[in-house]
Protein backbone atom coordinates (compact mmCIF):
# COMPACT_ATOMS: atom_id res chain seq x y z
CA UNK A 1 0.00 0.00 0.00
CA UNK A 2 1.27 3.55 -0.99
CA UNK A 3 2.10 5.99 2.13
CA UNK A 4 0.11 8.50 3.30
CA UNK A 5 -0.47 11.71 1.25
CA UNK A 6 2.97 13.71 1.97
CA UNK A 7 0.97 16.78 2.90
CA UNK A 8 -2.65 17.84 4.28
CA UNK A 9 -4.67 20.11 3.65
CA UNK A 10 -3.97 19.32 0.28
CA UNK A 11 -5.96 22.84 -0.47
CA UNK A 12 -6.77 25.04 1.91
CA UNK A 13 -10.34 26.82 1.99
CA UNK A 14 -11.87 24.18 -0.45
CA UNK A 15 -14.79 22.93 0.56
CA UNK A 16 -16.66 19.60 -1.25
CA UNK A 17 -13.71 18.56 -2.92
CA UNK A 18 -13.54 16.88 -5.67
CA UNK A 19 -10.39 15.01 -7.31
CA UNK A 20 -9.87 13.48 -10.50
CA UNK A 21 -7.00 11.25 -11.54
CA UNK A 22 -6.44 11.49 -15.48
CA UNK A 23 -3.21 10.85 -17.80
CA UNK A 24 -0.93 11.02 -14.65
CA UNK A 25 -2.58 14.46 -13.72
CA UNK A 26 -4.80 15.09 -10.35
CA UNK A 27 -7.54 17.38 -11.46
CA UNK A 28 -8.95 19.53 -8.30
CA UNK A 29 -11.85 21.49 -7.68
CA UNK A 30 -14.30 22.60 -5.10
CA UNK A 31 -16.25 25.07 -3.60
CA UNK A 32 -14.41 28.58 -3.89
CA UNK A 33 -15.25 30.26 -0.68
CA UNK A 34 -16.78 33.53 -1.94
CA UNK A 35 -19.53 31.20 -4.04
CA UNK A 36 -19.33 33.04 -7.01
CA UNK A 37 -17.06 30.95 -9.74
CA UNK A 38 -15.69 27.59 -10.49
CA UNK A 39 -12.44 26.92 -10.29
CA UNK A 40 -9.58 24.22 -11.23
CA UNK A 41 -6.05 23.57 -10.62
CA UNK A 42 -4.18 20.59 -11.68
CA UNK A 43 -0.68 18.72 -10.34
CA UNK A 44 1.15 15.28 -10.79
CA UNK A 45 0.72 15.19 -6.77
CA UNK A 46 -1.66 15.46 -4.52
CA UNK A 47 0.19 17.54 -1.75
CA UNK A 48 1.45 19.79 -5.18
CA UNK A 49 -2.12 21.01 -6.04
CA UNK A 50 -1.92 23.78 -3.30
CA UNK A 51 1.00 25.38 -4.96
CA UNK A 52 -0.54 24.48 -8.65
CA UNK A 53 -2.19 27.38 -10.26
CA UNK A 54 -5.61 28.15 -9.60
CA UNK A 55 -7.67 28.54 -13.41
CA UNK A 56 -11.17 30.46 -12.79
CA UNK A 57 -13.41 28.67 -15.93
CA UNK A 58 -17.01 30.10 -15.16
CA UNK A 59 -18.14 32.95 -13.24
CA UNK A 60 -21.69 32.87 -12.20
CA UNK A 61 -24.19 35.40 -13.80
CA UNK A 62 -25.68 38.90 -12.79
CA UNK A 63 -28.62 37.84 -12.32
CA UNK A 64 -31.12 34.50 -12.81
CA UNK A 65 -30.65 30.88 -11.72
CA UNK A 66 -27.01 30.64 -11.99
CA UNK A 67 -26.04 33.97 -10.55
CA UNK A 68 -26.11 33.18 -6.53
CA UNK A 69 -24.32 30.53 -4.19
CA UNK A 70 -22.28 28.54 -6.54
CA UNK A 71 -21.74 25.48 -4.52
CA UNK A 72 -19.84 22.11 -4.75
CA UNK A 73 -18.70 21.73 -8.46
CA UNK A 74 -17.41 18.57 -9.81
CA UNK A 75 -15.55 17.18 -12.61
CA UNK A 76 -16.38 14.20 -14.70
CA UNK A 77 -14.99 12.75 -18.01
CA UNK A 78 -17.65 10.71 -19.51
CA UNK A 79 -17.63 9.77 -23.58
CA UNK A 80 -14.08 11.79 -23.84
CA UNK A 81 -14.95 15.35 -23.18
CA UNK A 82 -15.17 17.23 -19.45
CA UNK A 83 -18.43 17.86 -17.71
CA UNK A 84 -18.60 20.00 -15.02
CA UNK A 85 -22.09 19.27 -12.32
CA UNK A 86 -22.70 22.07 -10.16
CA UNK A 87 -25.72 23.92 -7.82
CA UNK A 88 -26.37 27.26 -8.01
CA UNK A 89 -29.55 29.94 -6.86
CA UNK A 90 -31.17 32.91 -8.24
CA UNK A 91 -30.52 34.88 -4.59
CA UNK A 92 -29.44 34.23 -0.87
CA UNK A 93 -32.52 33.43 0.10
CA UNK A 94 -34.11 30.46 2.21
CA UNK A 95 -37.74 29.77 1.47
CA UNK A 96 -40.20 26.62 1.42
CA UNK A 97 -40.90 26.03 -1.86
CA UNK A 98 -44.22 24.00 -0.07
CA UNK A 99 -46.09 25.52 2.85
CA UNK A 100 -45.14 23.06 5.57
CA UNK A 101 -42.06 21.97 4.16
CA UNK A 102 -38.59 22.58 6.04
CA UNK A 103 -37.23 26.03 4.35
CA UNK A 104 -34.35 26.07 2.39
CA UNK A 105 -32.21 27.63 -0.69
CA UNK A 106 -33.35 27.70 -3.98
CA UNK A 107 -30.46 25.77 -5.53
CA UNK A 108 -30.83 23.94 -9.21
CA UNK A 109 -27.86 21.47 -10.87
CA UNK A 110 -26.16 22.60 -13.81
CA UNK A 111 -23.81 21.66 -16.41
CA UNK A 112 -20.35 22.77 -17.72
CA UNK A 113 -19.00 20.64 -21.21
CA UNK A 114 -15.83 21.02 -22.46
CA UNK A 115 -14.76 18.71 -25.67
CA UNK A 116 -11.33 20.23 -25.71
CA UNK A 117 -8.27 18.11 -24.20
CA UNK A 118 -7.13 20.57 -21.53
CA UNK A 119 -10.44 22.03 -19.13
CA UNK A 120 -8.03 24.51 -17.59
CA UNK A 121 -7.79 25.96 -20.89
CA UNK A 122 -10.65 24.68 -22.92
CA UNK A 123 -13.79 26.06 -23.75
CA UNK A 124 -16.65 25.90 -21.44
CA UNK A 125 -20.07 25.08 -22.85
CA UNK A 126 -23.18 25.89 -20.51
CA UNK A 127 -25.97 22.93 -20.70
CA UNK A 128 -28.26 24.13 -18.89
CA UNK A 129 -30.08 22.93 -15.90
CA UNK A 130 -30.74 19.31 -14.91
CA UNK A 131 -34.60 18.29 -15.09
CA UNK A 132 -34.91 15.47 -12.03
CA UNK A 133 -38.42 15.53 -13.06
CA UNK A 134 -39.90 18.32 -10.39
CA UNK A 135 -38.51 21.85 -9.02
CA UNK A 136 -37.47 22.07 -6.02
CA UNK A 137 -33.91 22.83 -4.03
CA UNK A 138 -31.27 20.41 -5.59
CA UNK A 139 -27.77 20.19 -5.32
CA UNK A 140 -24.77 18.21 -5.37
CA UNK A 141 -24.89 16.18 -8.71
CA UNK A 142 -22.22 13.33 -9.19
CA UNK A 143 -21.47 11.12 -11.95
CA UNK A 144 -20.54 7.49 -12.49
CA UNK A 145 -20.15 5.14 -15.36
CA UNK A 146 -21.20 1.29 -15.03
CA UNK A 147 -21.14 -1.26 -17.62
CA UNK A 148 -20.62 1.89 -20.33
CA UNK A 149 -23.94 3.27 -18.77
CA UNK A 150 -23.73 6.83 -17.03
CA UNK A 151 -25.84 7.20 -13.89
CA UNK A 152 -26.25 10.78 -11.75
CA UNK A 153 -26.89 10.88 -8.08
CA UNK A 154 -28.05 14.02 -6.35
CA UNK A 155 -29.45 15.62 -3.53
CA UNK A 156 -32.86 17.32 -3.47
CA UNK A 157 -35.77 18.32 -1.46
CA UNK A 158 -39.42 16.53 -1.80
CA UNK A 159 -41.86 18.41 0.30
CA UNK A 160 -43.38 14.90 0.93
CA UNK A 161 -40.67 14.34 2.77
CA UNK A 162 -39.57 15.64 6.43
CA UNK A 163 -36.08 17.33 5.79
CA UNK A 164 -33.92 19.26 3.62
CA UNK A 165 -32.32 16.78 1.18
CA UNK A 166 -32.70 13.05 0.24
CA UNK A 167 -29.93 11.57 -2.58
CA UNK A 168 -31.70 10.14 -5.75
CA UNK A 169 -30.33 7.80 -8.66
CA UNK A 170 -31.16 8.23 -12.59
CA UNK A 171 -29.70 7.14 -15.81
CA UNK A 172 -28.56 9.45 -18.33
CA UNK A 173 -29.49 10.38 -21.87
CA UNK A 174 -26.73 12.10 -22.18
CA UNK A 175 -24.83 13.69 -19.18
CA UNK A 176 -27.21 16.84 -19.18
CA UNK A 177 -30.12 14.84 -19.42
CA UNK A 178 -32.00 12.09 -17.18
CA UNK A 179 -33.44 9.20 -19.22
CA UNK A 180 -35.39 7.43 -15.94
CA UNK A 181 -37.59 8.99 -13.70
CA UNK A 182 -35.47 9.72 -10.25
CA UNK A 183 -35.64 6.84 -7.76
CA UNK A 184 -35.12 7.81 -3.89
CA UNK A 185 -31.76 5.98 -2.61
CA UNK A 186 -32.03 7.64 1.11
CA UNK A 187 -33.57 10.39 3.15
CA UNK A 188 -32.53 11.48 6.65
CA UNK A 189 -33.45 9.25 9.30
CA UNK A 190 -31.29 8.50 12.12
CA UNK A 191 -29.75 11.00 14.53
CA UNK A 192 -26.51 11.23 13.04
CA UNK A 193 -28.54 12.41 9.82
CA UNK A 194 -30.40 14.85 11.82
CA UNK A 195 -28.41 17.21 13.26
CA UNK A 196 -29.12 20.47 12.89
CA UNK A 197 -30.49 20.13 9.38
CA UNK A 198 -31.79 16.80 8.05
CA UNK A 199 -29.39 15.99 5.35
CA UNK A 200 -28.66 13.56 2.81
CA UNK A 201 -26.51 15.78 0.51
CA UNK A 202 -22.61 14.74 -1.59
CA UNK A 203 -22.96 11.45 -2.91
CA UNK A 204 -19.64 10.03 -3.86
CA UNK A 205 -19.52 6.50 -5.97
CA UNK A 206 -16.46 4.11 -5.45
CA UNK A 207 -16.61 0.75 -7.44
CA UNK A 208 -14.26 -1.86 -6.48
CA UNK A 209 -14.09 -5.63 -6.56
CA UNK A 210 -17.52 -5.97 -7.44
CA UNK A 211 -19.22 -3.87 -5.35
CA UNK A 212 -20.28 -0.11 -5.53
CA UNK A 213 -19.70 1.71 -2.60
CA UNK A 214 -21.67 5.20 -2.35
CA UNK A 215 -20.61 7.61 0.48
CA UNK A 216 -22.84 10.83 1.39
CA UNK A 217 -22.78 13.13 4.17
CA UNK A 218 -25.77 14.28 6.73
CA UNK A 219 -26.80 17.11 9.10
CA UNK A 220 -25.43 20.73 9.32
CA UNK A 221 -22.17 21.98 7.89
CA UNK A 222 -20.51 22.04 11.14
CA UNK A 223 -19.01 19.80 13.46
CA UNK A 224 -21.63 17.48 13.80
CA UNK A 225 -21.39 16.93 9.51
CA UNK A 226 -20.73 12.94 8.65
CA UNK A 227 -20.28 10.53 6.38
CA UNK A 228 -22.71 7.78 5.59
CA UNK A 229 -22.70 4.72 3.35
CA UNK A 230 -25.27 3.30 1.01
CA UNK A 231 -23.86 -0.67 -0.58
CA UNK A 232 -25.02 -2.97 -3.34
CA UNK A 233 -23.49 -5.81 -5.80
CA UNK A 234 -22.34 -4.26 -8.96
CA UNK A 235 -24.35 -6.35 -10.94
CA UNK A 236 -27.87 -5.48 -9.17
CA UNK A 237 -30.26 -3.03 -10.84
CA UNK A 238 -29.11 -0.39 -9.39
CA UNK A 239 -32.35 2.02 -9.70
CA UNK A 240 -33.95 -0.95 -7.40
CA UNK A 241 -33.78 1.05 -3.81
CA UNK A 242 -33.69 -3.07 -2.80
CA UNK A 243 -29.99 -3.23 -3.94
CA UNK A 244 -28.88 -0.69 -1.78
CA UNK A 245 -28.08 -1.47 1.92
CA UNK A 246 -27.55 1.36 3.90
CA UNK A 247 -25.42 1.71 6.76
CA UNK A 248 -27.19 2.75 10.00
CA UNK A 249 -24.17 4.50 11.78
CA UNK A 250 -21.72 6.92 10.41
CA UNK A 251 -18.65 5.31 8.90
CA UNK A 252 -16.64 8.76 8.94
CA UNK A 253 -16.91 11.42 11.62
CA UNK A 254 -15.18 13.88 13.50
CA UNK A 255 -11.71 12.86 15.14
CA UNK A 256 -11.01 15.48 18.40
CA UNK A 257 -7.47 13.43 18.86
CA UNK A 258 -6.57 14.34 15.04
CA UNK A 259 -8.09 17.96 15.70
CA UNK A 260 -10.52 17.01 12.90
CA UNK A 261 -14.07 18.01 12.59
CA UNK A 262 -16.75 17.46 10.42
CA UNK A 263 -15.40 15.49 7.44
CA UNK A 264 -17.83 15.06 4.90
CA UNK A 265 -19.26 15.67 1.02
CA UNK A 266 -15.89 13.33 -0.19
CA UNK A 267 -14.85 12.16 -3.65
CA UNK A 268 -12.56 9.05 -4.20
CA UNK A 269 -9.78 9.10 -6.34
CA UNK A 270 -6.67 7.33 -6.35
CA UNK A 271 -3.01 7.19 -5.61
CA UNK A 272 -0.11 6.31 -8.97
CA UNK A 273 0.02 3.20 -7.36
CA UNK A 274 -3.56 2.42 -7.82
CA UNK A 275 -4.63 2.38 -3.91
CA UNK A 276 -7.94 4.25 -3.22
CA UNK A 277 -7.49 7.66 -1.85
CA UNK A 278 -10.29 9.20 0.25
CA UNK A 279 -10.89 13.20 -0.63
CA UNK A 280 -13.12 14.83 1.82
CA UNK A 281 -13.29 18.51 3.79
CA UNK A 282 -12.74 19.11 7.46
CA UNK A 283 -12.51 22.03 10.17
CA UNK A 284 -10.08 22.71 13.14
CA UNK A 285 -11.91 24.03 14.92
CA UNK A 286 -15.18 23.87 16.86
CA UNK A 287 -16.18 27.49 18.03
CA UNK A 288 -17.53 28.87 15.09
CA UNK A 289 -19.29 32.31 14.82
CA UNK A 290 -22.01 32.55 12.50
CA UNK A 291 -23.60 30.69 9.75
CA UNK A 292 -20.72 28.09 9.43
CA UNK A 293 -21.68 28.27 5.32
CA UNK A 294 -20.12 31.45 5.61
CA UNK A 295 -17.04 30.49 7.54
CA UNK A 296 -14.01 29.36 4.80
CA UNK A 297 -12.07 27.47 6.57
CA UNK A 298 -12.79 23.82 5.30
CA UNK A 299 -9.90 22.38 4.23
CA UNK A 300 -9.70 20.01 1.45
CA UNK A 301 -7.74 16.53 3.17
CA UNK A 302 -6.73 13.23 1.13
CA UNK A 303 -5.74 10.09 3.16
CA UNK A 304 -5.53 6.16 1.55
CA UNK A 305 -8.36 4.14 2.29
CA UNK A 306 -7.29 1.07 3.04
CA UNK A 307 -9.51 -2.12 3.30
CA UNK A 308 -9.87 -5.58 5.26
CA UNK A 309 -9.64 -9.13 4.76
CA UNK A 310 -13.20 -9.39 2.90
CA UNK A 311 -12.35 -6.25 0.55
CA UNK A 312 -14.19 -3.91 2.08
CA UNK A 313 -13.06 -0.53 2.93
CA UNK A 314 -11.92 0.45 6.38
CA UNK A 315 -12.73 4.02 7.07
CA UNK A 316 -10.88 4.71 10.16
CA UNK A 317 -11.07 8.48 10.98
CA UNK A 318 -9.14 11.90 9.83
CA UNK A 319 -5.29 11.93 10.25
CA UNK A 320 -4.00 15.03 11.75
CA UNK A 321 -2.99 17.57 9.38
CA UNK A 322 0.17 18.13 8.47
CA UNK A 323 0.26 21.89 7.21
CA UNK A 324 -0.34 24.92 9.13
CA UNK A 325 -4.31 25.76 8.93
CA UNK A 326 -5.63 29.35 9.52
CA UNK A 327 -7.73 30.35 12.35
CA UNK A 328 -8.96 33.84 10.85
CA UNK A 329 -12.12 33.77 8.82
CA UNK A 330 -10.45 35.97 5.90
CA UNK A 331 -10.19 34.26 2.29
CA UNK A 332 -7.04 33.25 1.28
CA UNK A 333 -5.88 33.96 -2.00
CA UNK A 334 -5.27 30.49 -4.44
CA UNK A 335 -1.48 30.03 -2.91
CA UNK A 336 -2.76 29.48 0.75
CA UNK A 337 -0.70 31.77 1.97
CA UNK A 338 -1.18 33.00 5.13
Amino acid sequence: MTDQIGANPIVLQRADPCVLRHDGQYYFTGSYPLYDRIVLRRAERLEDLQAAQEVTIWRRHESGPQSHLIWAPELHRVDGRWYVYFAAAPDDAVTADVPGSDDTFNHRVFVLECADADPLTGTWVERGQVDTGWESFALDATSFVRDGVQYLVWAQQDAAVKGHSNLYIARTANPWTLATPAVLLTRPEYDWETQGFWVNEGPSVLQRDGRLYLTYSGSATGIEYAMGLLTADADADLLDPASWSKSTEPVFVSDPAAGQYGPGHNSFTESPDGDVVLVFHSRTYTEITGDPLYDPNRHACAQVLPFDADGRPVWGTPLANTRPTPTSTEVLDPSGRF
